[in-house]
């Protein structure tokens, strides 16, 4: 196993990275387990409850979704376990990531880090596309306003049916139709999201806890009014008449999308006030309240209204709509807009933080990815550059094309830091853990398994596209990361080694 001594498969040491959290230029800490459980509820109940929620009822689970929302809530639960014990023994920027780099070596972490600039990106593009639909869906029922529609969405769609794009026409005012231009809501609520997190941690935290607030308050208000609307005859079939059994499986795939919050809360790790107790506290509690809000609405929503009628961009609204509810239905909307601002807020924080921690370590441009406000204490390039990436694929990718991609990207997350748990056991045993994951190795196991299961559920093109991204983060870190790694060059250091960027080609000379 001559290859596990390969740079490309170095490991940065435990100790190393304890050390560095003490050290250098950081991010302020003040953040409490309320204000991470509150980024945590913030970031997941968003798009994956007010879109997905429609798109895998209808399309996939039908009323077995409540089952679909279990079976994933299983799958996070193993994963936020893991969470748990790796954020509370490396409280340190950069998640997966920076869990991967001190078990499965550099090159593994790199490609976990690739997978999160994917998951992250394409999750809070979905959620700015979303958020345009109940948006313009507000002006509409409670300002009477309508806006142009070419501006509210892309110039193209998906069709999963044909598995090909297709131009998107709208219907005019005037009746005639026209090529959609780009969605413009989505763009401007991402630019005011990025100067919000620019200016600091403590201000996004504060927005992001009103939000919240709002957000949960409207989730109670939906299953309180919409319990009353529910015939039961409407969860009859349970199950998907196309899907069957296998729509509750591919249902939990696709929702996954839906419980993306909680592992963002180890992204803020190096701006917790205490680390080890609060990352831990965050991260279960948020998945815990988000599963039974998910569950609940679930059940509201397909009681109401047959699933095959279900709106697939605003389905809660308009269910609320379609029993004549119209102002509660606007209300409704507006509090849901508090909700996936939110979410778009978190997404938006934690990406930047991904991307400071692999400028850390040499594999990215520490100059640009590395640079942290000297007066807000952010990293506030990285958030701006995140803004404009966001903002245009908010405004030009197709909605249901993006869900697949973060489902994905963040199962592939899951199955790496399960697998981390178990390692660190092995490699590492007397690192101090403020928080243990119990029952390991079986919940690690479990972990790999159910979050792996649901991977593959998700179908060949979805891998297809998985593969091509990692790919070309492949050429970068060969071209770029590998060549600059802090890590590879302490090693050469060590080793008496000028370059550190000749090993590429494999183990050291004297292996």
């Amino acid at each position: 196993m001559q290859w596990l001594s390969s740079p490309w498969f170095q490991r940065k040491p435990v100790s190393h990275l304890i050390e560095e959290m003490n050290s250098g230029e950081r991010l302020h800490r003040r953040l409490g387990s309320l204000s991470l459980m509150s980024l945590g509820i913030g970031a997941t109940i968003g798009t994956g409850l007010y879109v997905s929620t429609g798109i895998v009822a209808r399309d996939i689970a039908g009323p077995s979704i409540m089952l679909s929302f279990v079976l994933a809530a299983v799958g996070c639960g193993f994963a936020a376990l893991c969470y748990s014990e790796l954020a509370s023994m490396v409280p340190v920027a950069g998640s997966a990531y920076t869990y991967a780099y001190a078990t499965l070596g550099e090159l593994i972490a790199w490609i976990i880090g690739w997978d999160l600039i994917l998951e992250y990106a394409i999750g809070s593009c979905f959620v700015a596309n979303g958020w345009s639909s109940y948006f313009d869906s507000m002006l509409q029922h409670v300002f009477n306003i309508h806006l142009d529609p070419r501006l509210l969405s892309p110039p193209w769609y998906y069709d999963f049916k044909q598995e090909e794009f297709v131009l998107q026409f709208v219907t005019l005012k005037d009746g005639t139709q026209a090529l959609a231009w780009f969605n413009l809501p989505a763009v401007l609520i991402t630019v005011a999201i990025t100067i919000i997190l620019v200016i600091g941690i403590k201000e996004s935290a504060g927005f992001n806890a009103a939000m919240v607030l709002v957000n949960i308050g409207v989730v109670l208000t939906v299953i309180g009014v919409g319990v009353t609307y529910v015939d039961p005859a409407n969860w009859r079939p349970f199950l998907h008449e196309d899907k069957q059994y296998r729509g509750i499986a591919l249902g939990a795939a696709r929702i996954f999308i839906a419980y993306i919050g909680f592992d963002s809360i180890s992204t803020h790790a190096e701006e917790a006030r205490k680390p080890q107790r609060d990352l831990a506290l965050g991260i279960m509690g948020a998945l815990v309240v988000c599963t039974v809000l998910y569950v609940a609405v679930a059940a509201v929503i397909t009681g109401m209204i047959p699933y095959r009628q279900i709106n697939e961009a605003a389905p809660l609204s308009a269910a609320l709509q379609a029993k004549g509810l119209t102002f509660a239905g606007g209300m409704i909307t507006l509090g849901i807009l508090a909700g996936m601002t939110s979410s778009l807020l978190v997404g938006n924080l934690s990406q930047p933080r991904i991307l400071l921690a692999m400028a850390r370590d040499g594999l990215l441009p520490h100059s640009f990815f590395g640079a942290v406000h000297s007066r807000f204490k952010t990293p506030w390039k990285s958030t701006i550059l995140v803004g404009v990436v966001v903002a245009a694929g908010g405004a030009l990718a197709p909605l249901g094309f993006l869900a697949d991609l973060v489902s994905i990207g963040t199962l592939f997350a899951f199955v790496i830091v399960s697998a981390a748990v178990w390692i660190l056991r092995i490699t590492d045993p007397d690192v101090p853990r403020p928080f243990r994951t119990p029952f390991a190795p079986f919940v690690s196991i479990m972990g790999v398994l159910v979050n792996g299961g649901l991977m593959f559920s998700l179908g060949r093109d979805n891998w297809i596209r998985l593969v091509i991204w990692l790919i070309v983060g492949l050429f970068i870190y060969i071209g770029y990361s590998r060549h600059h790694s802090v890590l590879s060059r302490r090693t050469a250091l060590a080793a008496g080694e000028s370059d550190p960027g000749l090993a590429l080609a494999g183990p050291a000379s004297q292996d």
